[in-house]
């Protein structure tokens, strides 16, 4: 089965696959064709060309083995979608007349046939992910030889256009058929799309509110839920999936009640045309199967042809070190469920030995300003006179009727203390962020928290993670994220700048994206006194060390004088 088949590329290399198992078998290549393309391929797609560019596709590679199968009745289990079309009052009655069905039960199937209808009012929009829980298989098939036996059309059914509604109808019952059918194999590349039309977003929060982030996340449930017990469906999806906490419920579901059983993390540019970070993985409809088979290709460049070397090289040797074998009941332990399948054991068992960083501060995003043109300068850019320096609490905006403040903005990659370049119009209580007129997307939260002693993080980084001490004095950015009131900063920072923590980050945010919620899982570990000790001292002398560094040039609004001079 392939759902969004695209023009079959996937159908066309199945054909393939069948093609070699059935010859295995003993069967001729021409009956094999004729087998495959009734009993072995179904797809379905919203796209007419796309549809028919596959239906082309398949018939002509039943020809390459089958000189005669065009001239054979052949039907395709390939099936575009369509929407309920406009039928008229008479088309029903029609049926009713020439039901072979008792008053009753025919009273019944209309009813049936009316509510299924109802389902295909926005077919080409929804697509696959059509939801239909009824009717069940028994009642589709009385359903469907309901609808059929009407067979004979009037003049006055012409004229009323009943032959082309029948003609839908039917082909709404054959799209049917395929939804409700459970299959051995699903595959396919979904549809990337987080914004959807108002008819599509409302369907799937209604339908799928547990994987509604994404429509491929809908596809990943909605494929791994149409298999036979034991069957495999294969995907090739962006890899955020796999840590982002938006789809934290689908790799709950994925975790829980299915088994992973291959997944193939790719370099970000193996699609020659584009970068795109993908993964391909297969989901096996059992829950018996925990440890499968992973590759970690990120650090292969050269495109789609040093990927498949460097799987096939996997395959034949399994000591290479990007390939793994893990139990996926091990994500469960780690905070946010991420499938970080190249982390230690030593890694996994740290997150239930220490105190996560939720319990030992308070982190949390800053404030959005909106229109940074308008409301944020580099420090220098100001007279000082106007800058409020060195306030204490929220209050302290009103109290010395300053404009600017010092602004932590989060910055590039630096440890220890720095990245304080910026200011922003904070005069009476930022009364131009929220009323000039200049702004519509700024939230001005957590004011009791301004001016803080902070241990500071950016949120978006090209590299490894670093954290920062600021004493008070400055207000927080949602770019410039902080944990307040740790009570044992010190040692905390240390092991925050550690290359224990940046291994531990990536494995819940690969993505080098730090989110306060990342942030709070992880684990800090303490150690005897005397190491606690003398981490403590290292990291002030760190402080010390990089604040002396910041202010020695005159990018530092500390700056008194070059350390040459």
């Amino acid at each position: 089965m392939d759902n969004a088949m695209g023009s079959g590329h996937v159908l066309v290399y199945s054909f393939d696959v069948f093609m070699q198992l059935y010859t295995t078998e003993g069967f001729r290549e021409r009956d094999a064709a004729e087998l495959i393309m009734t009993n072995n391929l179904f797809g379905l797609e919203i796209d007419k060309r796309a549809y028919q560019l596959a239906y082309f596709a398949i018939m002509m590679k039943g020809r390459e083995y089958n000189r005669r199968i065009l001239s054979k009745e052949i039907k395709l289990n390939l099936h575009q979608f369509i929407d309920t079309p406009e039928i008229p009052n008479e088309y029903f009655e029609r049926l009713s007349e020439v039901s072979p069905y008792s008053h009753e039960l025919t009273t019944t199937l209309l009813s049936q046939l009316t509510r299924l209808l109802n389902h295909f009012k926005n077919a080409t929009e929804i697509g696959s992910i059509l939801k239909i829980e009824e009717p069940q298989q028994s009642e589709l098939d009385q359903l469907d030889q309901f609808v059929r036996s009407f067979e004979i059309f009037s003049n006055m059914d012409i004229l009323y256009q009943l032959p082309e509604i029948q003609t839908k109808v039917i082909s709404i019952l054959d799209i049917t058929r395929l939804l409700m059918t459970r299959y051995t194999a699903v595959t396919t590349n979904p549809p990337y799309l987080n914004k959807m039309s108002p008819n599509l977003d409302k369907y799937v929060k209604k339908n799928y509110p547990d994987v509604k982030t994404d429509l491929f996340s809908v596809f990943i449930k909605m494929n791994s839920n149409i298999l036979l017990d034991g069957g495999y469906a294969g995907f090739m999806t962006p890899f955020v999936w796999m840590f982002i906490k938006s789809y934290e419920e689908l790799r709950s579901f994925l975790i829980t009640n299915k088994s992973i059983s291959s997944l193939v993390q790719m370099e970000y540019s193996a699609f020659e045309e584009a970068t795109v970070p993908v993964c391909c993985f297969m989901i096996k409809n059992a829950k018996t199967e925990p440890v499968g088979n992973y590759f970690k290709l990120s650090d292969f460049k050269g495109g789609m042809k040093v990927q498949k070397n460097k799987i096939l090289e996997a395959i034949k040797k399994t000591s290479v070190d990007y390939f793994y074998q893990t139990n996926q009941n091990n994500f469960k332990k780690i905070p946010g469920l991420p499938v970080s399948f190249w982390a230690s054991e030593t890694a996994v068992k740290d997150f239930s030995s220490g105190d996560i960083i939720q319990k030992l501060g308070d982190a949390k995003q800053g404030l959005i300003p909106g229109n940074t043109i308008a409301f944020l300068r580099l420090w220098y850019e100001v007279s000082t006179n106007r800058i409020g320096f060195n306030n204490h609490k929220y209050s302290d905006i009103l109290k010395y009727r300053k404009k600017w403040f010092p602004y932590n903005k989060g910055g590039s990659f630096r440890r220890w203390y720095g990245n304080l370049d910026f200011l922003i119009n904070m005069k009476n209580n930022g009364h131009d962020i929220q009323f000039s007129g200049l702004n519509n997307n700024h939230r001005l939260r957590e004011s009791s928290l301004y001016f803080k002693e902070v241990l500071t993080w950016s949120k978006i980084s090209s590299g490894s993670f670093s954290m920062r001490y600021l004493p008070e004095g400055t207000i927080f950015d949602i770019a410039g994220c902080s944990v307040f009131n740790v009570e044992d900063k010190f040692y905390v920072l240390g092991a925050m700048n550690s290359k224990a923590v940046s291994y531990l980050l990536r494995m819940i945010s690969p993505t080098l994206n730090y989110e306060v919620d990342h942030i709070k899982k992880i684990p800090i570990i303490f150690s005897d006194k005397d190491t606690e000790y003398n981490v403590r001292n290292f990291v002030k002398n760190n402080i010390s060390n990089s604040m002396l560094d910041w202010n020695s040039f005159e990018t530092s609004w500390e700056f008194k004088k070059h350390p040459l001079i």
